[in-house]
């Protein structure tokens, strides 16, 4: 019986000493590497999530040829969220410009550790009438047909984020920081091809219900202040999802901050975990990561699991 214990604690203690040596090993690994090593390190290891990291503002944002445009959109994929750990305020706006339905969707809240925004542009083959929006398959719009996109991500007093460029989908992500989707401003901006398209998109976000004080237009540039989602009457088990993915981010969030305490910035957090927990490092970039959407607008898998080579 003795002797089992002792074997035991010794294993306890040998542990324990791995552990322990591991860590630092990680850590001399990451202090070892130059500003410019590390940049590109991430951008190779996200690279297959359809991300890329932005130094100057410490965020991860989305790529124009992300595996998500091959994708498209469906209006499931936002009534499924929580079951994802993504708990946001979606408006999407649909209307009509040049024999399509087009969608441009706006979404700010918490996914998963991240606090995040985005922007996204999309298109049907025809017109598509009230009843078929909501379930209907929308495609990412060729290149030609990418709009210059651009907002400010702001909780509080505190701008997180700003990003802008000509795209299809427009994202940032702000790594470690648990927000509520109350408590965040997303200011946009979107330029036009024509005044035809403009006032088309205009006269459908009017009908979201967002008011006219949040909205300026400036030429073919319309800027918008998106803070208040319409009221959304979500059911008992919907919210219920929605409160326990909250919590579980919560808690996810504090248990990420407190395994890389060594480190500040998202670039040595999440390389720490890369050499340290190879797993844990895949699972804080599944940011938005539904798996391929197949042939009926029901049916969509788990999140994507990419592997490094």
């Amino acid at each position: 019986m003795y002797f089992s214990i002792t074997i035991i604690i010794f294993a306890l203690l040998l542990v324990m000493v791995c552990s322990a040596c591991h860590k630092r090993w990680a850590v001399k690994k990451v202090c070892s590497m130059t500003s410019n090593e590390k940049c590109e390190l991430l951008n190779y290891l996200i690279q297959p999530f359809g991300y890329s990291y932005d130094p100057h503002q410490d965020i991860i944002s989305s790529r124009n040829d992300a595996w998500q445009r091959n994708v498209g959109y469906t209006g499931i994929f936002d009534r499924a969220a929580s079951h994802f750990n993504m708990v946001f305020d979606y408006l999407p706006v649909y209307f009509s410009y040049q024999n399509r339905t087009w969608l441009i969707e706006f979404w700010k809240g918490q996914y998963g550790i991240n606090t995040g925004a985005e922007i996204g542009i999309y298109y049907a083959d025809q017109i598509l009438s009230g009843d078929e929006l909501s379930f209907a398959q929308f495609e990412a719009v060729d290149d030609r047909d990418m709009l210059p996109l651009s907002f400010c991500l702001i909780k509080g007093n505190k701008s997180l984020a700003s990003v802008s460029k000509k795209t299809w989908w427009l994202t940032a992500f702000c790594m470690g920081i648990f927000s509520r989707s109350g408590e965040l401003t997303q200011n946009i901006s979107i330029h036009f091809p024509n005044c035809e398209m403009l006032y088309s998109f205009l006269n459908s976000l009017y009908k979201t219900g967002i008011s006219k004080q949040y909205v300026k237009i400036c030429g073919n540039e319309i800027c918008i202040q998106y803070k208040d989602s319409p009221v959304r009457h979500y059911n008992f088990f919907a919210r219920i999802s929605r409160g326990w993915a909250q919590f579980a981010n919560h808690i996810f969030c504090h248990i990420y901050l407190f395994m890389t305490r060594c480190f500040s910035l998202t670039i040595d957090r999440l390389l720490y975990l890369y050499y340290l927990l190879p797993f844990a490092f895949r699972k804080m970039l599944t940011l938005r990561s539904y798996y391929k959407y197949k042939q009926t607008p029901t049916r969509f898998a788990s999140r994507l699991i990419v592997k490094n080579k």
